[in-house]
């Protein structure tokens, strides 16, 4: 079990659990990025649904494992926000080179394709959406999703074979840039930057039912980014868990956990790999290359991220010139920064839009940025006395404050981002000149 966990001591740490028959009800996965959380979770799920004797080997093919390693089963439950669109892309090009290079790898590497759509596709269960306005629009969309995976699972695919005579390959490609259209589609229309607490509510009724097989699980991705009302709707759950259900929370900041969250779970912690390992992850999962010269530096994030219709490094310029326009007394050209930005899809690039920019704006807090906020004398520039750091690290605290809000009404209430950006724009603008005129103290 937990094969496919690569360099992690956790895995070493559930096996044990397991079969000591001491795995608790609720499990908190915690550690960098990239590092094999919900792999494990669902690798955890299948291991304790499986219906062989003894249970969990990998290579079981009971009706359970095999409905697990499919992404399937209905005895999992996965919810929460997680950025889909690089892992499938990079999947999606791995299956489509092993197709055309007839690779002996080409059926695992549809797996790997078809599983990186279901983990987006997971989180629109019925049973999460029930009730929800958003529902008649999804469907559709879920339904073509499931219709082309179904088409490409049941295709005989040869390792070996070759592509210009395969008279199907042109048919899989064609499905693949399908998939990859729908689950964008998907991703950036409908996911809920947090857990709705309505969605908890369902888990809470959800788990409350037998399971057929086995243990059932829910996956809460990203407990720690999670609202008030989700975190306590949740916390709910944890304190009379059902006995046939286990709960696995995932997180990157642990102690962003609520502490009453954080008492009822044992945690188990997510090293982050050494860039050897990190380059093997790349090579024995996706079979990209990573330079030799790179090896000892490799990041899966970054090999994800190159995968970004727009480099990162771009959008990073564009948010720091975002911000310096501004300071400079410049109106942004909104227009261009998001041409310029790929039109912010996958909303990804927001994200690192967003990150460019909120660095920028905490340098003022720290004086790095003054020379452009001060306007006259420049020997005043020099001056550090402690009203000014002071009155710096208050502009600094409420332009950030207006980024989250900008950013908020464009995830939350589907501002346009056009409207957002201007708007974000005029409430710095206004900012900085109170600043300058020694209004904000």
């Amino acid at each position: 079990m937990f094969e496919n966990l690569l360099f992690q001591p956790a895995s070493q740490q559930l096996s044990e659990d397991i079969r000591q028959g001491q795995l608790p009800n609720a499990l908190l996965f915690a550690g960098a990025p990239a590092a094999g959380k919900l792999t494990c979770a669902l690798e955890l799920a299948r291991v304790l649904a499986c219906t062989a004797r003894p249970a969990g080997a990998w290579q079981c093919n009971c009706d359970s494992c095999l409905k697990h390693k499919s992404l399937v089963s209905t005895s999992v439950l996965l919810v929460g926000n997680r950025e889909c669109s690089l892992e499938i892309a990079a999947s999606a090009k791995t299956f489509l080179e092993a197709v055309a290079s007839g690779a002996s790898h080409v059926r695992a590497s549809r797996y790997l394709f078809v599983r990186s759509i279901r983990k987006l596709s997971s989180r629109f269960s019925p049973v999460l959406w029930e009730g929800d306005d958003k529902v008649s629009k999804l469907a559709p969309i879920l339904a073509s999703i499931d219709e082309d995976l179904e088409e490409l699972e049941r295709m005989e695919i040869v390792p070996g074979e070759n592509p210009e005579k395969a008279r199907d390959f042109s048919r899989v490609e064609k499905l693949v840039k399908e998939l990859i259209g729908l689950a964008n589609k998907l991703e950036a229309g409908f996911m809920y930057d947090t857990i709705p607490v309505a969605q908890m509510r369902r888990v809470s009724s959800w788990a409350r039912y037998k399971s057929e097989f086995g243990k059932k699980v829910v996956i809460i991705e990203n407990a720690d980014k999670m609202q008030e009302g989700s975190r306590n709707a949740m916390l709910k759950i944890l304190e009379e868990p059902p006995e046939d259900v286990v709960f696995v929370l995932t997180a990157t900041r642990r102690n962003a956990v609520m502490p009453t969250i954080l008492s009822r779970v044992r945690p188990y912690n997510f090293v982050l790999r050494d860039g050897q390992a990190q380059s093997q992850v790349i090579r024995r999962v996706f079979h990209g290359e990573v330079a030799p010269d790179q090896l000892d530096a490799a990041s899966i994030e970054e090999y994800l991220l190159s995968f970004l219709p727009v480099s990162p490094d771009v959008v990073a310029r564009a948010g720091i010139q975002f911000i310096q326009d501004i300071l400079d007394g410049r109106q942004p050209e909104i227009e261009f920064l998001i041409k310029v930005c790929g039109g912010f899809e996958p909303r990804l690039l927001l994200n690192l839009f967003f990150k460019a920019v909120t660095r920028m704006l905490r340098d003022l807090g720290l004086g790095h940025q003054e020379i452009l906020l001060t306007s006259g004398d420049h020997a005043s520039v020099q001056s550090q006395d402690v009203l000014r750091q002071f009155r710096l690290a208050e502009l600094s605290s409420r332009c950030l404050a207006a980024v989250h809000q900008c950013n908020s009404h464009i995830t939350i209430y589907n501002q346009g981002i056009a409207a957002a950006l201007e708007l974000l724009a005029s409430d710095i603008s206004l900012l900085v000149k109170k600043y300058r005129g020694g209004a904000i103290i």
